[in-house]
């Protein structure tokens, strides 16, 4: 179901309230995407091509496939903004096993892995500082009878703090990812500003070289994928569509405008470790932006850095935390998974309970990420998988329903979409055959949901029909 650009979607009782304007849905795009990767991937990306050049062109090509993906989504989110994004898109346009299948690899592996990776990513950039270093020893020398380490301790309590906070509702979630956004936005640029005022930079940096480099079309592809890991999150918007007032307008402006400015970030930020460090110290530093701030400013300058990076960090975790959450949400509203996850927050107008569900899923891969870690690599097969179908809804839509009304269409309809669809087939073939052992974990993960659903068939019967 679509609706004019002119009238807000019609909201029913169990809807979650529309509440989140378009800055907080921008906001929401650019603080997501902007996590660590940002500071740390330069030097694995000139270790893969071994020149500014090919960097440079990695993080282009990356972007302008994250921007098709965006601009494909747009289209769908505009027509159905509704809450679980890819969920209501793979369901009007492949039915329910399809639309289950996404649901579940979110809800089982993928969100609470993110969310755990990125708390952990978290407590190891703080231990920069001594007061963590500190807390660390103080958590080490506590024993007991269950060996944590004290990013464990520190990675859960953080994951139940952005728990907490959304629980309360998304108006303030959304508040807080806005002024934390601009915040890094602030940092990214003094930092950027640092680099490039500096007397110790030269551009000759950027013609030099790293003999060793992985090197050619591997090289390359490895290096793009390392974007893709960068830009990733550019569809968590979606996922909270169902509360954002006037989505035919404010879903395209965000997913758009949010790429370009993140891209603009990322180009900036890259541009100045190169200016003041060669290809080889980047690649040989495993945090090539606090390496660059300590030639600029010494160690105060890395600080700075640090703390930019954790700020950054912890406002990707509110975005992952957000959008998660909304998927089981709406996949319980329409009877295709149980329904205490359909619950909503009297007071707060939350999905409380699946905010508590996906909270204890981190903390319970958080308590065993030695023996998870290995394994993480399965979702970048499973997140391909699914953006490449989801996608090719768009096709689908315009082919069963030419005239319902859309808000916004995807420039360059069908090749754009078509390009997008065809590297995300190659992505995917590429994390597959790079991993084998996860992608097929990855593989049975997703149909595990087949049981859990038969088992919902038969606990609630038939669903809601689709939008």
């Amino acid at each position: 179901m679509s609706q004019p650009s002119s009238i807000q979607p019609k909201q029913v009782p169990g809807d979650l309230p529309r509440v989140l304007g378009a800055s907080q849905a921008t906001a929401i795009v650019v603080g997501t995407i902007i996590g660590s990767g940002i500071f740390l991937v330069p030097s694995e990306m000139m270790r893969d091509t071994g020149s500014s050049t090919l960097v440079y062109l990695a993080w282009i090509v990356g972007g302008l496939l994250s921007l098709f993906g965006a601009m494909t989504y747009a289209e769908l989110g505009a027509m159905l903004p509704y809450a679980g994004g890819e969920y209501v898109y793979l369901r009007g346009a492949y039915g329910d096993t399809a639309a289950f299948l996404y649901m579940w690899t979110w809800f089982a592996v993928a969100k609470p892995a993110s969310i755990a990776a990125v708390t952990l990513g978290l407590a190891r950039t703080l231990e920069f500082f001594p007061a963590f270093r500190w807390l660390r020893a103080q958590v080490l020398g506590m024993g007991g009878p269950l060996p944590l380490l004290w990013s464990q301790v520190f990675a859960i309590a953080v994951t139940w703090f952005m728990t907490g906070l959304n629980y309360l509702g998304i108006k303030k979630a959304g508040d807080f990812q806005l002024v934390f956004t601009i915040l890094k936005g602030i940092l990214i640029l003094i930092v950027a500003g640092l680099c490039f005022a500096s007397a110790a930079g030269t551009w000759t940096n950027f013609t030099t070289r790293l003999p060793n480099a992985t090197g050619g079309w591997s090289g390359f592809m490895l290096a793009l994928i390392a974007t893709l890991w960068a830009y990733d999150g550019w569809n968590d918007l979606t996922m909270v569509a169902g509360e954002v007032r006037h989505p035919e307008r404010s879903l395209p402006i965000a997913l758009i405008g949010g790429l370009f400015i993140v891209g603009i970030f990322f180009m900036a930020t890259n541009a100045a470790i190169q200016y003041i460090l060669p290809a080889a110290q980047i690649a040989s530093s495993e945090r090539p932006a606090v390496a660059a701030l300590a030639v600029v400013a010494g160690p105060g300058g890395a600080g700075f850095v640090a703390a930019a990076m954790a700020l950054s960090i912890f406002v990707t975790l509110n975005g992952t935390v957000m959008s998660g959450a909304r998927i089981p949400f709406a996949a319980a509203r329409d009877r295709l998974f149980f329904r205490q996850f359909a619950h909503i927050h009297p007071r707060f107008q939350s999905p409380s309970t699946s905010l508590m569900v996906q909270g204890l899923l981190s903390t319970v891969l958080l308590l065993f990420l030695s023996q998870f870690q290995q394994h993480f690599e399965l979702a970048v097969f499973a997140e391909w998988l699914f953006y490449m179908l989801t996608a090719t809804t768009v096709f689908v839509y315009r082919h069963k329903q030419p005239d319902v009304a859309r808000p916004y269409r995807v420039w360059g309809y069908p090749v754009l979409p078509a390009v997008f669809v065809l590297c995300a087939g190659a992505v995917l073939i590429w994390s597959y055959a790079g991993n084998l052992k996860g992608s097929l974990l990855g593989s049975g993960l997703i149909l595990l949901g087949l049981p859990v659903l038969w088992l919902v068939r038969r606990r609630y019967g038939a669903s809601v029909p689709a939008e």
